[in-house]
């Protein structure tokens, strides 16, 4: 849609001259190009859909999670058979497409330094965003990393995870995380399909993350999702917020859940204060609560939550 925005006036006008209403579905990977071609978007004549890729809930919580972990679950990818065949479209996808789509877009003349700074951005997904290592490491100036950063999120790229913020009496880390939308395009960027145990713990969260928004993307259900660390270094993975619900999940790469895993929630819970419910989602195949913390199959937690 972005590359045909004198479109959008031709549809309203369709809109506004008919009788009897009409539906038109539009699609597209950018806002950014229509934003700042002051494009017509339609104020209060659409409705915004986003969508994700496969989700856990359309395939009856049955998800090949090594699959997933490796080559991601972008439908075309998913249903390919040949593990060679799908490693190969995610190699080209991250190495061509990915940047001939932004010279494209004319978001970037610099398309080399975007290029560095695209795997860069690859290698430190998942963790706390940090532009003034990302820039150094691309070798741009900050400002360009800024800028090159927001290209990513607008093109939906890259998700931002925001730091959780409740009150101003406990210091907490206000850096987001950020990570890719599919665990397989981020392993084509860095070439890397393996699941090795230095990976599975980023992948897992990388999943976990999109499957919880993709999810609720599907569901139409509105979600705000964080991340809890203190200046001391106490961390929750994640901090979901849905309806009235707060739920404060660790994802641990792990068929193992022993006590040790609960301090990041025991570190939540003094200071958040408040009615909320601690899970660990896992990788193993069975229910435990620990100390009256739930431990759950992953994919049996995306279940429950979105009951």
């Amino acid at each position: 849609m972005q590359r045909l925005a004198g479109l959008l006036n031709t549809i309203q006008a369709l809109i506004d001259e008919r009788s009897h209403p009409t539906k038109f579905y539009l699609t597209g990977s950018s806002a950014r190009r229509l934003r700042r071609g002051n494009a017509n978007l339609l104020p209060g004549k659409i409705h915004t859909y986003c969508l994700g890729s496969l989700t856990s809930s359309e395939l009856d919580y049955c998800l090949d999670e090594k699959q997933a972990l490796s080559t991601g679950t972008l439908p075309g990818i998913w249903t390919e058979t040949d593990f060679r065949e799908r490693c190969k479209t995610l190699r080209s996808y991250a190495g061509t497409y990915l940047k001939e789509e932004i010279q494209a877009e004319a978001l970037s003349k610099n398309i080399e330094g975007f290029s560095r700074f695209l795997f860069v951005v690859a290698s430190e997904s998942g963790k706390f965003l940090d532009l003034t290592k990302l820039s150094s490491e691309a070798k741009i100036p900050r400002q360009t990393a800024a800028r090159f950063f927001e290209i990513l999120e607008d093109t939906l790229i890259v998700r931002r995870c925001e730091a959780f913020r409740k009150s101003l009496r406990k210091r907490l880390i206000q850096s987001p995380r950020f990570f890719f939308f599919d665990t397989g395009v981020l392993n084509g960027l860095l070439n890397n399909f393996s699941v090795s145990a230095d990976r599975i713990g980023v992948l897992f969260e990388h999943l976990v993350f999109n499957q919880i928004i993709d999810t609720a993307a599907t569901l139409d259900r509105d979600i705000r999702i964080s991340s809890y660390r203190t200046e001391h270094g106490a961390e929750v993975d994640f901090i979901i917020e849905l309806g009235h619900e707060v739920i404060a999940l660790e994802v641990k790469a792990s068929s193992n859940i022993g006590r040790s895993d609960l301090s990041g929630l025991r570190s939540f819970a003094e200071y958040f204060k408040h009615k909320h419910q601690p899970v660990i989602a896992y990788l193993g195949k069975s229910r435990k609560v620990i100390e009256g913390i739930k431990v759950l199959p992953w994919q049996e937690f995306l279940k429950d939550l979105f009951l």
